[in-house]
């Protein structure tokens, strides 16, 4: 199924990642696709406070460490960036594959460096219309 939301400012994007979180039973997997600045983060950003993550639980773009761990009350999630990966063999040195053996919530930015498709995840691509800032949030959960 897929579904489209309009974000005019970032609230908009934030409470799309956070409606989206409470449709979510783990295991989930969601892949974040967009340009750099599209709000991929904010998505994120919300999509922990979805889960019930803490207010104070400080969810930044993990560009450097790679892989963030945030606890929530629905369980554990895991926030991968893939933008800095330059080959498939840095998935394997991050543990993408024993993170998605996890009953767990994963969310990955640029997930379009993904070689592979991942069964059951749900894709999310922002885009950004150049001439007004709008985004274009399309969610496409597995039927």
């Amino acid at each position: 199924m897929i579904t489209v939301d309009e974000s005019n400012r970032e609230r908009d994007t934030f409470e799309s990642g956070r409606r989206l979180a409470e449709r979510l039973r783990p295991p989930a997997v969601v892949l974040l696709s967009g340009r750099l600045g599209a709000g991929k983060t904010v998505f994120a950003r919300g999509f922990a406070a979805g889960l019930g993550a803490d207010a104070g639980t400080a969810v930044r773009s993990p560009s450097f460490s790679l892989v963030n761990v945030h606890p929530s009350p629905a369980g554990p999630l895991y926030h991968i960036d893939l933008y800095r990966l330059e080959t498939s063999r840095d998935l394997h040195s991050i543990g993408l594959d024993e993170i998605l053996a996890t009953a767990a919530f994963v969310i990955i930015e640029w997930a379009d460096k993904l070689a592979a498709t991942i069964p059951g995840a749900v894709s999310v691509s922002i885009e950004i219309d150049q001439a007004t800032g709008r985004r274009r949030i399309e969610i496409a959960t597995p039927e």
